[in-house]
């Protein structure tokens, strides 16, 4: 039998700009259902322990910083939860490595300004800060919106569940807090959104779905102790771009995005992968390097939740723009909460947040 929720307002999607739309709604007095299809909260952002798993003090597979002097909004959220913050170390020099026929080198690193700064246990700690002061009756887990149809009144919101059981949520209005790509490509809408509107939603880059980041987990953070902070740049591979993991709480890593697009990074397979980062690591870093406890990789275009087959090939960061993500018959009664909607830091942690402000400043005004 086809279980009925009914409800002021649904969210879709149960990652940071969700649970803060959730926040200022359930604020405001206004009832909601949030939707999420995982079967965790958090979208992008995740926080894993060393069998990759979520944790309170793991390692942030997804973003892993943001800048407080100019990210004011991300700033006051983790004010108000009363996390801990602790800055990217980045004290010692830098290597960087140009070309497989010579040797690395070792640079006098320069200190960030403004510093980036993480989260004390992770990103991950923002979602469970945020889920604890929310009604757990309000949140699910492991319900897919597949169909989304607009009635004279209501919003009608088809929903499988993870036992492939089929459920509906009515509306009077729905927060769509994913991605502009990833909604075109996995809700039927009824009335379909104009051309245009939906070119543009596909025509919207994800950001981070095109990436993956590989973790290299330590007994002790050695290459602080030879003055290294653990940043290095490479033009050989395969990690492009590394940095020092170690979390708040001194449990040593290292970290790396990999310059090896998705479609090779399948074809090479997990397995090898690893084994390529592991033999960077040792040519850069040194031996120690290369016996890493244990290794972790969050291959994001792979997951079906973040990247569609358009992020599998790279792309330029979001641009911010003005014009509206809803035109014609949807307007006043869907609104888009993505961080790639953001008018302000698209794609950023601070962009689900202020994207997630806005699309419920907007909803409170249609309604008064």
């Amino acid at each position: 039998m086809k279980h009925t929720i009914r409800t002021t307002v649904a969210i879709v999607g149960g990652g940071l700009a969700g649970l803060y739309a959730a926040r200022r709604l359930h604020a405001l007095g206004i009832s909601f259902q949030l939707l999420e299809a995982r079967e965790r909260l958090g979208g992008r952002i995740l926080s894993a322990n060393d069998q990759g798993q979520s944790s309170n003090d793991g390692f942030d597979l997804g973003p892993s910083w943001f800048w407080p002097e100019m990210q004011r909004g991300m700033a006051a959220l983790v004010e108000e939860l009363g996390l801990a913050t602790f800055p990217q170390q980045s004290e010692g020099e830098v290597i960087v490595e140009r070309t497989s026929r010579e040797e690395p080198k070792r640079y006098q690193g320069i200190p960030q300004a403004p510093p980036s700064m993480r989260v004390a246990g992770g990103t991950g700690a923002l979602i469970t800060a945020l889920s604890e002061k929310l009604p757990p009756e309000a949140l699910h887990l492991s319900m897919r919106v597949t169909h989304a149809t607009l009635s004279h009144s209501d919003v009608l919101l088809t929903i499988i569940a993870r036992d492939g059981a089929e459920h509906e949520v009515v509306a009077e209005h729905v927060i769509f807090a994913l991605p502009p790509r990833l909604l075109a490509s996995s809700v039927a809408f009824m009335p379909d959104i104009d051309a245009a509107t939906a070119i543009r939603w596909r025509d919207t880059a994800t950001w981070m779905a095109p990436h993956a980041k590989f973790f290299a987990l330590y007994q002790h953070p050695f290459w602080r102790e030879a003055g290294l902070s653990g940043t290095a740049q490479s033009q050989v591979g395969p990690l492009i771009e590394i940095h020092d993991a170690t979390t708040a709480s001194g449990t040593p890593a290292l970290f790396g995005f990999l310059g090896v697009g998705a479609d090779q990074r399948a074809a090479i397979g997990e397995d090898a992968l690893t084994r390529a980062c592991i033999k960077q690591l040792a040519r850069l870093f040194g031996p120690e390097a290369g016996q890493p406890r244990a290794t972790l990789l969050k291959d994001w275009a792979a997951d079906p939740l973040t990247a569609t087959a358009d992020d599998r090939s790279p792309s330029g960061h979001p641009e911010p723009a003005q014009a509206p993500w809803v035109t014609g018959a949807w307007k006043g009664r869907m609104f888009l909460a993505g961080s790639e909607t953001s008018t302000t830091a698209p794609g950023y942690l601070a962009g689900a947040i202020a994207a997630a402000e806005q699309a419920v400043a907007e909803l409170h005004g249609s309604r008064e």
